[in-house]
């Protein structure tokens, strides 16, 4: 692989990133994306399809958290494929986002994505990686880490993996 192709790539996802977290251009979804991408979102459990899914993904994030920021940290390039490490900020303000009601709180959220381009530079597979746990703890959705309510959570959980155990013997 030449140092041209890896700084070409990563000048892409750089572009790829710049374009949809800074300036939110969602009107031209092939630009960004080969019409047979997948997208695998791993906290989510989710795996979103074309560019059309992906335009409504994203678009449905921003209405939810309106002031949503991708701050990328590192970029790392190979010939037709680049992992991501980023940032993401933000506040759950808007409309319900995948199910979740709005609460108000801030999200500060590290996160990578694992991209494929083809030819033509726009991303034909990714897999994207963050903390679910932080989120909802994060949004309110899971108690404080070391909280009395995580604590006593832990314990309900335990108790209850107990009781399987015995059930199972």
């Amino acid at each position: 692989m030449s140092a041209t192709a890896a700084a070409a790539t990563e000048e892409r996802a750089r572009a790829i990133f710049a374009r949809l977290f800074d300036e939110r251009d969602l009107s031209d979804p092939g630009w960004y994306w080969a019409g047979d991408v997948v997208v695998r979102f791993h906290a989510l459990d989710v795996t979103v399809r074309g560019p059309d899914g992906m335009a409504a993904f994203f678009a449905e994030l921003f209405l939810s958290v309106p002031d949503w920021r991708i701050e990328v940290e590192e970029v790392l390039g190979h010939e037709g494929a680049a992992t991501i490490r980023w940032r993401g900020t933000g506040t759950h303000t808007g409309p319900p986002w995948r199910g979740i009601e709005a609460t108000g709180r801030h999200i500060d959220l590290p996160g990578c994505d694992v991209m494929r381009f083809d030819a033509d530079g726009r991303v034909t597979e990714n897999v994207v990686y963050y903390d679910g746990a932080t989120f909802a703890r994060q949004i309110g959705m899971l108690p404080r880490a070391g909280s009395a309510a995580d604590r006593a959570a832990l314990a309900a959980f335990n108790a209850a993996a107990r009781v399987r155990h015995r059930v199972k013997r």
